[in-house]
Order: C-alpha cells, then sequence, then structure tokens
C-alpha cells in the first residue's frame, strides 16, 4: 500500500513543485534579453574559433603522421 502511495505523491510533489516554480519566473526585459542573446553569440564565437583552430592544428599533424 505504501508504495502505491509514493507513486502517487511524486507525480504530484513534481506538478506542485514545477507550479511554484513557473508562479516565480518573470520575462526578462529588453535589457536584460539582449545581454543574455549577447553572451550566448560571443560563447559561439569563442567555441568557434577554438574549433578553426584545433582543425587547423590537426590537418597538418594527420598529413605528418599518416603520410598523405
Amino acid at each position: 500500500m505504501d508504495s502505491a502511495k509514493q507513486l502517487i505523491d511524486v507525480p504530484r510533489e513534481t506538478i506542485k513543485e514545477g507550479t511554484q516554480f513557473m508562479k516565480r519566473c518573470a520575462k526578462p526585459s529588453k535589457e536584460e534579453y539582449l545581454t543574455i542573446c549577447r553572451a550566448v553569440a560571443i560563447g559561439f564565437a569563442i567555441m568557434g574559433g577554438i574549433g578553426y583552430v584545433v582543425k587547423l592544428v590537426h590537418i597538418p599533424i594527420n598529413h605528418v603522421l599518416v603520410g598523405g
């Protein structure tokens, strides 16, 4: 009987916590949204640059090792 009660209580608690979380959330202001967008764009640029540099270093090393 306890396991059946647990199966009912777990989803109920999850739904309760989810609704509390959604009530506390607020829509970001325009300034905050632009700041987040800039941070994401900078992150994409940095990761792209790192990938490009790794690829540039990998190609000559691969040709030396494989002998192509």
